[in-house]
């Protein structure tokens, strides 16, 4: 399967915006928290998404390095 770079910037975009929205909701919700060990399984959790959404904005960004300096030849 051959995705073409713009769709993958695309893909990028709405795949961090929903890890990073689960991040976000992951870091406001644990408020309320009173175990030490289930809040830091909450930050962990909230993390690990951020690192998701990281990650496809790393991939975002190569994908549109990519589309810019491909050849028009390809």
């Amino acid at each position: 399967m051959k995705f073409s770079a713009k769709l993958t910037m695309v893909f990028s975009a709405i795949f961090a915006t929903i890890c990073f929205s689960v991040a976000i909701k992951g870091f406001m919700s644990p408020g309320d928290m009173t175990d030490a060990v289930e809040l830091a399984n909450a930050k962990g959790f909230a993390w690990f998404w951020a690192f998701l959404g990281g990650v496809a904005v790393v991939m975002g960004a190569l994908s549109w390095w990519m589309a810019c300096t491909a050849d028009e030849d390809e």
